[in-house]
């Protein structure tokens, strides 16, 4: 029967009296820096993959403009009525 063959990782400390020459392969830059790299160019521009979800937020905003709106509207016509009636009333 054959022997396993029996792996053993060894590390190179000297060779003939002088270190060898150590590459090292540049560490990959962690996600959160490479991210904010690639928006530098896209901060100023808009992706137009995203155009529908800003047509949907443009007429959420709309909508919730034009409500506070009338709110508002609806109020200062309710206040003038009732400031009406009261000098109506007090005359």
């Amino acid at each position: 029967m054959p022997e396993p063959v029996q792996e053993i990782e060894v590390e190179v400390v000297e060779i003939d009296g002088a270190a060898p020459v150590v590459t090292r392969e540049p560490e990959p830059v962690q996600g959160e820096r490479r991210d904010w790299r690639q928006w530098q160019g896209r901060v100023r521009k808009l992706d137009s993959r995203w155009w529908p979800l800003w047509v949907i937020l443009g007429i959420i905003a709309i909508v919730l403009a034009l409500t506070v709106g009338v709110v508002v509207g609806v109020i200062f016509v309710i206040v003038r009525l009732i400031l009406n009636l009261i000098r109506a009333v007090l005359r």
